[in-house]
């Protein structure tokens, strides 16, 4: 009995010895790409803060490549990680390796951007933001600038996003669903930035060579192709933020340098430094905690007259 005794007591005094060794939480992060000031703050973000919390990350650069993402999705499955977390460049075409991560009994968190799949099972939760209502909030502040022009007719050209992503397809969504109420505001034109400056620059630049149109205003899914537009709109001998009227979306520090410059008038925020959620998700899901299936962050939207007492204190 004494011998009982003294195997339960040494048990009870390793138990805690041997979880202090228990190996770390493991997590494969495929991130879209860096193609822009927000991507690279959320990118920091989800680095940090997996240290931050003991996590080993597995990280992987999709360089706005879906196969990419798909190929470091296939090698966490096989490296046979705890969670996988992914910031998708598309919304389609994910319904068979989120199959495979299931079958592998492997929770898959969505981050920033959502997916359509026929099967919502295949990921346990997304966190990021709505981006319908930025959308709609940059189509409220157009609204308002047209309710003070006189007519109140004002042509729009529109910078999207990644053909096919989430934030491209519901910013548009949103911001149309709200002009919509004033007849005389006209998307004249719209086409693809792919997020990036240069690319925001080069569209428009063939923009301003379509002389039928006056452009009163640009809307730009996100600053970097805004502040690519601005340099585009200077170079034709144009004033950004008067002649050009520019809203975008993020609220990025650069967004903020160009307000305060005057050469941007409105940034509606997207907020990237999403990594301590992520984490604390990552860690609720493995041990089997409920999560909310969708999980949005709060937003504002910044104006010029706001940037030069704001820059101070954005992060990224």
């Amino acid at each position: 009995m004494k011998i009982l005794r003294r195997s339960l007591l040494a048990a009870a005094l390793l138990t805690p010895a041997l979880s202090a060794f228990a190996a770390p939480l493991v997590m494969g992060f495929s991130q879209v790409g860096a193609e822009s000031e927000w991507r690279t703050a959320n990118t920091a973000s989800v680095k940090a803060a997996a240290k931050e919390a003991g996590i080993t990350l597995k990280f992987a650069d999709a360089q706005q490549k879906q196969e990419n993402q798909v190929k470091a999705i296939r090698s966490y499955i096989a490296q046979k990680v705890d969670v996988i977390a992914f910031s998708p460049v598309v919304e389609s075409g994910w319904d068979t390796v989120l199959k495979e991560a299931k079958a592998a009994g492997i929770p898959v968190i969505l981050t920033d951007r959502a997916v359509k799949v026929a099967d919502p099972s295949l990921y346990v939760t997304f966190i990021g933001s709505d981006f319908v209502e930025e959308g709609r909030k940059a189509g409220k502040w157009v609204l308002e600038r047209a309710a003070k022009a006189p007519g109140g007719a004002l042509n729009i050209v529109e910078l999207q996003g990644t053909v096919g992503s989430a934030p491209a397809i519901d910013r548009k969504k949103g911001f149309e669903e709200v002009i919509k109420a004033n007849a005389k505001l006209q998307i004249i034109r719209s086409q693809s930035g792919e997020f990036t400056r240069a690319k925001g620059k080069e569209v428009m630049e063939s923009f301003l060579k379509q002389r039928d149109k006056k452009i009163d205003i640009l809307f730009a899914h996100n600053d970097d192709m805004a502040i690519g537009a601005i340099q585009a709109i200077e170079e034709a001998g144009l004033k950004p933020g008067q002649d050009i009227a520019i809203v975008s979306i993020d609220g990025v520090r650069g967004a903020f340098e160009a307000m305060k410059a005057g050469k941007l008038n409105v940034t509606v925020e997207c907020n990237p430094l999403l990594g301590p959620q992520l984490m604390q998700l990552a860690k609720d899901i493995v041990a089997k905690k409920p999560v909310e299936k969708r999980i949005t962050v709060t937003e504002g939207v910044y104006t010029a007259d706001v940037a030069a007492k704001e820059l101070p204190n954005r992060k990224y």
